[in-house]
């Protein structure tokens, strides 16, 4: 069983930066790695993914702002936010998959969700 714990959410103003985190105890990321969000009454969207060996890939919303790396020797994913926006408000996801489809999926392993809040 695979399990994934975020951290770093929080509320902040906007403009403001969070570092989001994804351990996954005793588990080497295989595949890809990504982050994703849903915020109320919406669909959960891909924020940002990385291909094994491959370069991140970004939504457009989030472009130029946040950055996805990961530390495999920590088995630990990373999404740094900057320049936040009130439409960043969402609860984020870290997700591992051992496809190799790392912008459509599907992704085997979920987090259960960090809050982020733009305010």
């Amino acid at each position: 069983h695979v399990q994934l714990v975020e951290s770093g959410g929080g509320s902040v103003q906007a403009g403001g930066s969070l570092r989001l985190s994804c351990e996954a105890p005793g588990y080497t990321f295989s595949s890809c790695v990504a982050w994703f969000r849903q915020a109320p009454g919406k669909e959960r969207e891909r924020v940002a993914s990385i291909r094994n060996g491959g370069s991140p890939c970004y939504a457009d919303s989030v472009k130029g702002r946040f950055t996805i790396s990961q530390d495999n020797d920590k088995n630990t994913l990373y999404l740094q936010m900057n320049s936040l926006k009130p439409e960043d408000t969402a609860m984020y996801y870290c997700a591992t998959s051992t496809y190799w489809t790392c912008v459509t999926g599907p992704y085997n392993y979920w987090g259960q969700g960090t809050q982020v809040t733009v305010s």
